[in-house]
């Protein structure tokens, strides 16, 4: 630690990740889904005490069973929409239009509230569990008002075509960070929508060529090799727009991001990212799919030495194989490629990406931080169940 910043390290470690992804994930796995309050809990905890501005980790101290109560509430209020609302819907979209679709289109349009609702409560249970140096971050409860904001700001941007996207990142963002604390010191997003309009608007144009490519393979039919070449070109280059609007995003709103006389510094940089990605669904789709060969290959040999299969006749299968035997190598299979590609992604992109952010992120005027006093704790019983039960931010 210097006297003017702090830089922030990064202790993680990818075989330790590896082996606690692919121990809770079995356990999930084995439970029925029951241990997934368990294991990211523990993920976080990993995650968490790996980022270390100045040397000191950050710590997680969510409980599993505050998650479990949370979901099974959130349950309940969603059964109760799914099972009653939509049955009203229904009976009323039949009886004064004939039609069931009117219902559908409604019962969509209902959810979207609730989607922004548990996304911010979500960020508030984690904020609330989350502390450095002894000090607990915290949240306003405003979910409701996220809720109402969200929708304005993506109904003007759908109504502009996408024109105000940056503004609404903005804006939401800034509604966020300026109900967020650390300890006794509020944070506070500065700057304005304007300082996203480059690489948004460079992101949009991307999105137009791309766009153009497919309506034009909708509307025709057919694939040709001008189309091909359209949307090979276009395709990656929209997904590079859209990471460099993110990643360039992250960087100008940390920067201006403050809190009683602190401020950050952060320098993300857009190959480092990208190279991220590239790289490391790379080597998640070169693994897992060696993972299916060395299956296969197993499989016919262990086919052939038991049951006298010819592995190249696909009809011996079916007759000297049993049923049971069939049906549980396919399980087995199944589960295995959804578990392995969430152990993968975690471990070659999830992890650099943490490592990456945390390392390119500094904090500024440190002595300012003796000044911030202990916040009370916010019990937030909800805890993020509307987000686990609408599966919203499913890695950690």
């Amino acid at each position: 630690m210097s006297a003017s910043r702090i830089r922030t390290e990064y202790t993680g470690r990818k075989w330790r990740l590896f082996l606690l992804t692919l121990k809770t994930s079995l356990l999930t796995l084995l439970t029925l889904g029951f241990y997934r309050f368990w294991m990211k809990t523990r993920l976080r905890r990993w995650f968490w005490s790996a980022i270390r501005p100045g040397g000191q980790p950050l710590e997680y101290t969510g409980n599993p069973i505050e998650k479990l109560l949370g979901f099974l509430m959130a349950v309940v209020v969603l059964a109760f929409y799914i099972g009653i609302v939509n049955l009203v819907l229904v009976f009323l979209s039949f009886t004064l239009l004939n039609d069931n679709l009117a219902a559908y289109v409604v019962s969509f349009v209902g959810v979207i509230p609730i989607l922004f609702f548990a996304r911010y409560r979500a960020r508030r249970y984690i904020l609330a569990r989350t502390r450095w140096r002894g000090i607990r971050f915290g949240m306003e409860p405003a979910a409701w008002a996220y809720s109402l904001r969200a929708l304005g700001q993506w109904l003007l941007t759908i109504l502009t075509l996408g024109w105000l996207y940056p503004r609404q990142v903005f804006n939401l963002e800034k509604f966020r960070t300026d109900r967020t604390f650390y300890g006794s010191a509020r944070l506070h997003q500065g700057g304005d929508w304007t300082m996203l309009r480059g690489p948004a608007f460079y992101n949009m144009y991307a999105a137009a060529m791309l766009s153009i490519g497919i309506v034009a393979l909708v509307q025709f039919g057919f694939l040709s090799e001008k189309k091909l070449l359209w949307l090979v070109l276009t395709g990656p280059w929209f997904l590079i727009a859209f990471l460099w609007f993110r990643v360039h995003a992250f960087r100008t709103m940390a920067n201006h991001k403050s809190a009683d006389g602190i401020s950050l510094i952060a320098e993300p940089r857009l190959p480092r990212v990208l190279g991220i990605y590239l790289l490391g669904y790379t080597l998640a789709y070169l693994i897992l799919l060696l993972f299916i060969a060395a299956f296969v290959f197993i499989a016919l040999f262990a086919a052939q030495w038991l049951f006298g299969v010819n592995p190249v006749v696909i009809v011996t299968w079916q007759e000297r194989v049993p049923t049971w035997v069939q049906m549980s190598a396919y399980i087995f299979l199944y589960f295995s490629i959804f578990i392995l590609w969430g152990v993968l992604h975690q471990v070659f992109v999830a992890l650099p990406l943490h490592r990456h952010y945390a390392q390119t992120l500094t904090i500024t005027n440190p002595p300012a931080l003796a000044r911030i006093r202990q916040r009370d704790r916010d019990h937030a019983t909800e805890a993020g169940g509307f987000a686990e039960a609408l599966d919203l931010g499913a890695a950690i």
